[in-house]
């Protein structure tokens, strides 16, 4: 086999590899015996077949065989000699294609973009501000307020329901004029407004009092889940035992029970402690922005144009979907890449194989346990689908790699920031939304 360069421009690398035909032979013949002893074919004792016949019969799939595993095995030489990493999938072309005959020589030609050798970053002049912010206690007060709401309880009044009312009824459902089976109940507190009956039912019990009695006449939606019902007009008739008002559960050590808490001063602990790890995640989002500026302007290499153009495509893909949120998929023009999509494509291929490069050289590794609490996070978009998304997930090496890379880049810039100048600074929380907000316009 013969190695021969064809291209060396930057990172643009050619090679030509030659297999003779008789190294081609070789292999096949080595195969075909290997597997001869276990053939079995009309006329001849089990492994007694002639060579002769086997390479007749699967010679040509076997020679197929022999050319890609030779075609492997070159190019993983070739990458280890050299020391070269492909940038994106090399491209290789067999001279010849459907001319190529067997006893021919194999000529394969391989091209491909190799990763830049990246220099070692000066780490030592980096220096870090992480913003903190406190839960005031105003915030707190007003998430507890929001709690109990949510726990509201509700108490009888009088005079008529009106939206967010309650109203307790008993109520018997009819279609042409017979009652129907699941449509009766009796002291149903139905919360009106909140969509629980089929359309336009809870919007006729509005003004409606104590007392009353009312036919509510609906129909049934085309798509209802009981066939027998579907699209059907019903009458409901109503009697209104009761109107109530919602009342906000008090602020107490009991509301705290309901929500897990031990009392209402555990229960403000863990609201403070809930909005701080949200400040928390914010400001490492302007810190992570400040480091990844400062390490720009740290390094500089040459950059793989095939990585840069992807990654300009994929950003200008994905700012138009932002600005063109109801059109799924890729069924829409193509989009235009502009100087400034490749602008920002070079910075994020640049931070990301200086990333990658140091998190190898300081042998940072993704460990089971946080690969597994990441697939869980990202299973939770997917309700009652959990058990599929892991599945997908264990035999889609892409879904693994595309899980695990925001992983590593977070735990590289975790090592950087323990080992930088790192200093606090304590803000409001408006300080916090308009560096945030600045993140955005960026």
């Amino acid at each position: 086999m013969q190695v021969t360069e064809t291209l060396n421009e930057g990172l643009k690398r050619g090679y030509q590899i030659t297999i003779p035909a008789a190294e081609l032979d070789e292999k096949v013949n080595a195969k075909l015996k290997e597997a001869q002893p276990e053939v079995e074919m009309k006329g001849f004792r089990k492994g007694k077949v002639p060579m002769a016949l086997l390479k007749k019969q699967f010679g040509p799939r076997i020679l197929g065989e022999a050319m890609q595993e030779t075609v492997d095995s070159a190019m993983s030489a070739h990458f280890e000699e050299t020391g070269d990493k492909p940038a994106m999938q090399p491209n290789v072309v067999m001279d010849g294609g459907e001319e190529w005959k067997e006893g021919d020589d194999v000529v394969v030609n391989l091209t491909y973009e190799a990763l830049p050798e990246i220099p070692d970053a000066d780490l030592s002049g980096v220096k870090l501000e992480k913003l903190v912010v406190k839960a005031a206690d105003a915030e707190v007060d007003d998430a507890l307020k929001n709690l109990a709401e949510t726990a509201q309880n509700f108490e009888e009044k009088s005079g008529k329901a009106k939206d967010g009312d309650q109203v307790v009824i008993d109520f018997l459902g009819k279609v042409d004029g017979e009652p129907f089976e699941g449509g009766a109940a009796e002291d149903y507190p139905l919360v009106l407004g909140s969509g629980s009956f089929i359309p336009g039912f809870e919007e006729q019990l509005v003004g409606v009092k104590a007392g009353d009695e009312k036919n509510v006449e609906v129909s049934f939606p085309e798509e209802y889940g009981a066939a027998n019902l579907a699209g059907k007009a019903a009458v409901f008739e109503c009697k209104i035992k009761s109107v109530n008002a919602p009342v906000a559960a008090e602020i107490d050590d009991e509301l705290a029970k309901k929500f897990g808490a031990e009392d209402l001063a555990s229960l403000k602990t863990q609201i403070a402690e809930r909005l701080e790890n949200e400040y928390a995640g914010a400001s490492r989002a302007v810190m992570k922005r400040g480091l990844l500026d400062q390490l720009d302007a740290i390094v500089s290499f040459d950059l793989p144009p095939s990585l840069v153009d992807a990654e300009a495509k994929q950003i200008a893909h994905q700012l138009w979907h932002e600005e063109n949120p109801d059109v799924q998929g890729h069924d829409h023009p193509e989009v235009d890449v502009t100087d400034e999509h490749k602008t920002l494509a070079e910075r994020r291929v640049r931070l990301g194989l200086l990333l990658a490069d140091i998190g190898q050289k300081q042998e940072i590794q993704i460990t089971d346990a946080e690969f597994t609490q990441a697939v869980m996070n990202q299973a939770r978009q997917y309700p009652g689908q959990e058990r599929e998304f892991f599945e997908f997930v264990q035999q889609n090496q892409q879904m693994r790699q595309q899980l695990q890379a925001p992983l590593f880049e977070d735990k590289v810039v975790d090592w950087i920031a323990d080992n930088a100048d790192l200093t606090e600074k304590e803000v409001s929380k408006e300080d916090l939304e308009k560096a945030v907000e600045a993140l955005d316009e960026e």
